[in-house]
């Protein structure tokens, strides 16, 4: 897992930091801190925002892939707020020829796929696919149910700048996509 002291989020804590697993539970038990994701923890009095949830879920993401892979897919819409947390962390990684795996029982899943620069955004230290990227790839490939709430929740967020209909007309031309005709289907239905 990767230790990530240096990443300037002060409110993040993991084991190993400053404090032990044990203590970091006492201290949630005491109601000083709360669980942002697996065993990464926040001070009560900070807020949870994308920073925080980026990085617990790269505290939990093998070392090799952390400057490679970003988190995609149902990761990617939970750092953005718009998701439940994860199950399985969804790792997305540009299909540059080489071949990329992950250590067994990592808690991940990786996909190698065409990532172009606008699919990329940098959150703290973390790699996320951009907010059009996620909603398109969650519309495609997530339970339906689930997607649709998601895709709700992010094109009405004015600061994700993904709409609906700018999600569907992403998703309209993109080529070679599989789970595209899903996508827009729900997408003609969200948009009515």
């Amino acid at each position: 897992m990767t230790d990530l002291s240096a990443s300037g989020t002060d409110s993040f804590l993991v084991p190993g930091m400053l404090l032990s697993l044990a203590e970091l539970h006492a201290m949630k038990l005491d109601g000083v801190l709360w669980p942002i994701f697996a065993d990464a923890f926040r001070p009560v009095g900070v807020a949870e925002s994308p920073e925080l949830r980026a990085a617990a879920l790269t505290h939990q993401i093998p070392a090799s892939l952390v400057r490679r892979a970003a988190l995609s897919q149902l990761s990617a819409a939970w750092v953005y707020g718009c998701a439940p947390p994860p199950e399985v962390i969804s790792l997305a990684q540009n299909h540059t020829g080489k071949s990329a795996s992950l250590p067994p029982f990592s808690g991940c899943t990786l996909r190698q796929v065409h990532l172009a620069t606008t699919d990329i955004h940098h959150i703290g230290q973390a790699l996320v696919t951009s907010p059009l990227r996620t909603a398109m790839d969650v519309a495609r490939t997530a339970p339906y149910g689930l997607a649709r709430d998601v895709v709700v929740r992010m094109g009405a967020l004015p600061s994700l700048q993904c709409p609906l209909g700018r999600i569907r007309q992403a998703l309209g031309l993109a080529t070679h996509v599989p789970g595209k005709k899903r996508g827009q289907a729900l997408l003609e239905e969200l948009i009515g």
